[in-house]
This record gives C-alpha cells, structure tokens and sequence, in this order.
C-alpha cells in the first residue's frame, strides 16, 4: 500500500530544520497527495520559489509535519487541488507571483493580481508584462440573485469581496476574492538580513503581530541552528498570550454587537483597552509590533511592566464570569445557536485550527508538539463539536481564562539572563511556527550567508476563508456578518 511515509521514504533529502524536505519526481508528488488525502494528512502551506513548488503537510495522528518540494523548472507543476480542495488558493497565489501553473488545478483565475499590476508573475526569474486578469467570479446562475458585497465593509474592517448566490433569503452559493491590500512581502523580504526583513513579518496581519514575529524568528533560529535564551522565550510567550487574549476580548465584543448584546460589546471593548494600555507599558507598543527578533526579544520588559500586566489579567478574570453568564442567556446564545456551523470533516480537511478548528472538534494546538517551549506550562486545549458560532464564542472564553493563567506563569517565573543572542551571516533552511489568535502561522525561509534568499508566511486565512465559503452556503443572509465575525476572518496576512 502507499502511503506518505513510502512515498518519502526513498526520496532525496534537502536538509531543512526542524523537519527534513524531501524532493519528490511528478509522479510522486501527485501520488503523496492521494495518499495524504487518504490518511487524512493535511495540507497547512504552498508556496514557491524560482525553480520549485513545496508543500507542507501535518498528520493529526502521529502529530508529525511532512515538507517536501517538486519541480516547477517548466513552468508548471502538477496540481493538488483535484484532490486536496485547500490547495485551491496556494495555487492560483503561486500562478500570480511566480508564474507556475498547476496542471490539473480545479481554479486557475487570479488571486492577488488584479490587473493593476505593472509587471505579471513579479516573483519569477523573468518578470512578464501586465495581463488581464481571467473572469473573476465563477457564480452567474440565471435563477439566483447575484449579491456582491464588498470589498469595503468599515473604516477598520479588513478588505474582501463576497459574491453571493440568493434564493430569497438562503445563500446559494458564495465566493470570496481577496488581494486587495497586496503588499509585496515577500519581495521586499528576499534579499535583506532577518533582521530588516523581521519587519515586514510584523506588519503582515496587526492582530497576529507577535505571532508571526515569533514564528519568522524560530524559522530562522532553526535555519542558523541556535536557540533564544530562556527569558526571552518566557517573554515571547507572555507576548503570544497577551495578543490571543486581545484577540479573543476583540472577537467577542464584534460578535456580540452583531448579535445585539451591547452589555457583552462593552466589557469585552474596555478590557481590551485596559490590556493594550500594559502591553504598551511592558513592552513600549500597544500591539507588541517588532518587540520579537530573530535570537530573542528587542528589549527586556520594562520595570512596571509585569505589574501593569497582572494588574489588567486581574481585571479580565474578574469580569470573565459575568461574560460567560450573558453568553448562557438566552437573548444571546439564541441569537448564536446554530449559526455558521461548520463540520469536524470539512474544517480538518482545510486545515483550519484555532478557535474554528476546534469548535468544529479538530484538537490541534501548535502549542502542544512542536512549541517545546510551552512544555513546562502545558496548555490546556477544549474541543467543542457544535461547530457553530455558539461554540466559537465559548472556546473563546476558555481560550482567554488559559491564556491568563499561562501569562502569570511566564511573568511569575520570569528566567535571569540576557534576551538575544548574537547571530552569525550562515546559510540554511528553517521552518517555525506560532500560535495566533485565528490558528496556527507558519514560515518557512531560506538563508544565503545570512540573506534571505526565499520566504513564505502561511497565515491561518488561507483555511479559513476557504471554511467561510462552505459555511455561508445555505445560510440565511441576514447572518452574513455574524458568521463572518465569529469565524475572525483575516485577510492582510493572505494578501501578502
């Protein structure tokens, strides 16, 4: 029988830290894909460089991650999506920056190139001139009204376009098209020391700042083969949990002013505020931006700062009981009940972690198995099988009270020592991640003498919106922004 473990067992071996990438033929990287959909394997990443396609998969059941790359040198490389529906938008993402196409692939339409661009495929070897873009929207049924909402939605709200399929007042069907704040990323990445490309990292997504510091920094750690000390990783960790807590209290607040809970929205807004104020305090930034470097942390925290923290925590954990209770009520959990259900199947077969993961009875936390880091203080992960907006506003409360407990512990046991070590100019490959407040980030980067000779963040969007599509079908359209809220849609991170 073949299977993935086969399949890479004979291949050649690129050296990649922490887990090896194995370099398959065509016909290998074709079959691994019917086997990972067979064992259940998912896909977490697609990207590419010049000359190849890599792909990250993650076994649920031994908990193992599998990186392996396939050639691209043609011009085209065989596609996943037929078989693995989450490869969908990493391959027209690649078709656009590279100039790769997948053949086979079920949607090679545009993603982040709208034909603004001056220049197609920016990221290949030989930039081409600008190109029409294909017909944006697949949706055109002759019985259905065709409601297109975005990609403009508030003055804080991220960009994105829904084109929605109506009967009445059920959705039909739904299609999302983002791009729209296309930064450049990786482009302005290659080429620069981790150091000034950390910063383009921190500004990828500004609710998952640290998250995606941190895991820019442990992939490049693991790429030079060297470890943050331990009181910047004790403060790495506090940063983590202060930004799913603000997250989360973010989250519930949207959640609870769709749902006419002005109470909850209130609350959850002023103890927001009171944790960023500390953060600001312990840190010098509100959001934690480029507080994480590559060998540790930019600066210690600050002599008030963990009293600034705790005292804040206090005030959430005071008034999480009484957040909970108006969530039990029924005036808001009826509202919530039911909304935006999202099955165990279909969120694993995307990859979807996080909160809506877990709703959905995926129990995946990257903090437990590949964040060695977090071990002495053992998150506690709960899993809800309800799916529905119900479920995700509760894991969210539980989220918050662990998270709290988890800050004290970093902060209460708080390592002497430097918080950065020196970095030498080597070359190597690395892979790091962290866990944000939509799920888990991933990056991958390649060193040469100490620069940055490839890159590429996976952000926890890239499931998620794939989730929402499926999720919005056969809703009522009334339910549009709830579900869109509860499901914390990201979209800067995959605009890239």
């Amino acid at each position: 029988m073949t299977t993935v473990k086969t399949i890479i067992r004979d291949a050649p071996v690129e050296v990649c830290r922490p887990w090896l990438r194995y370099d398959l033929r065509h016909d290998a990287w074709t079959s691994l894909a019917r086997a990972a959909a067979t064992e259940g394997q998912v896909l977490l990443a697609l990207w590419a460089d010049t000359m190849k396609v890599h792909a990250l998969f993650l076994d649920h059941a031994d908990l193992t991650i599998v990186a392996v790359s396939t050639s691209a040198a043609d011009g085209w490389y065989p596609a996943l999506s037929p078989v693995l529906p989450a490869a969908s938008l990493f391959e027209r993402m690649i078709h656009d920056l590279w100039g790769h196409r997948a053949a086979g692939a079920t949607d090679m339409r545009g993603w982040l190139d709208h034909g603004a661009w001056l220049l197609s495929h920016p990221m290949a070897t030989r930039p081409g001139p600008p190109v029409q873009p294909d017909e944006p929207h697949h949706i055109d049924p002759d019985d259905a009204m065709i409601l297109p909402l975005g990609p403009i939605w508030g003055p804080l709200d991220e960009a994105a376009h829904l084109r929605l399929a109506l009967d009445g007042p059920w959705i039909l069907q739904a299609e999302v098209r983002l791009g729209f704040t296309h930064k450049g990323t990786l482009a302005l990445m290659q080429g620069k020391s981790p150091r000034i490309a950390a910063r383009f990292a921190a500004r990828l997504s500004g609710d998952a700042t640290v998250a995606h510091s941190v895991a820019f920094a442990r992939a490049t750690e693991a790429a030079m083969e060297i470890q943050a000390p331990p009181r910047a990783v004790a403060l790495r960790i506090a940063m983590m949990e202060i930004e799913r807590v603000a997250g989360h209290l973010d989250t519930l607040g949207e959640v609870a002013r769709l749902a006419e809970a002005p109470v909850a929205r209130s609350q959850c807004g002023l103890l927001r505020e009171t944790l960023l104020r500390a953060s600001d305090t312990a840190f010098g930034h509100r959001l934690m931006m480029d507080c994480v470097v590559r060998g540790g942390v930019a600066a210690d925290i600050a002599t008030p700062g963990p009293h600034a923290i705790l005292r804040a925590l206090g005030d959430i954990a005071s008034q999480l009981p009484g957040i909970r209770r108006l969530h039990d009520a029924p005036s808001l959990s009826s509202r919530l009940v039911g909304v935006g259900r999202a099955g165990g199947a279909l969120a694993a077969s995307l990859g979807v972690g996080g909160v809506a993961g877990r709703a959905s009875g995926v129990a995946f936390d990257s903090r437990n198995g590949f964040m060695p880091e977090y071990s002495r203080f053992a998150p506690r992960v709960a899993v809800r099988h309800d799916g529905d907006a119900a479920a995700r506003q509760h894991l969210r409360i539980f989220e918050i009270e662990e998270s709290l407990r988890l800050i004290g512990a970093a902060l209460g046991d708080l390592p002497d020592g430097p918080v950065t070590v020196a970095l030498a100019p080597v070359s190597g490959e690395g892979i790091g991640c962290a866990e944000s407040v939509r799920g888990t980030v991933w990056h991958w980067l390649r060193l040469d003498h100490g620069q940055i000779a490839a890159v590429f963040p996976a952000d926890p969007g890239w499931g998620l919106w794939k989730l929402a599509e499926r999720v919005l079908e056969h809703a009522v359209a009334d339910d549009i922004d709830l579900i869109r809220a509860s499901l914390a849609l990201p979209a800067s991170g995959m605009d890239l």
